[in-house]
């Protein structure tokens, strides 16, 4: 019996990946400061996403800053306890 995988290998879909069933991904270019699809997307380097809204990803760094700042007040909290 042939195995149709080469060994040590796991075979690849091509097919770009999409659980939203929206039929595409939004991101935010922070190169570019706009909103960008799958057509027309930067390298990964520059965006955030993939969003499954436009507005989703126009509110990408909004939630950066939220998440920062709570991320931040952990920190001092913790610090705060050690001593």
């Amino acid at each position: 019996m042939r195995d149709p995988v080469a060994a040590g290998l796991l075979p690849v879909h091509s097919d770009l990946m999409n659980d939203s069933g929206s039929g595409g991904h939004y991101y935010w270019c922070t190169r570019h400061h706009r909103v960008e699809t799958d057509a027309d997307v930067c390298p990964a380097k520059h965006v955030l996403g993939p969003y499954d809204s436009a507005a989703d990803a126009e509110g990408a760094l909004q939630k950066v800053r939220e998440r920062n700042e709570a991320w931040e007040a952990e920190d001092a909290r913790w610090a705060g306890e050690g001593r």
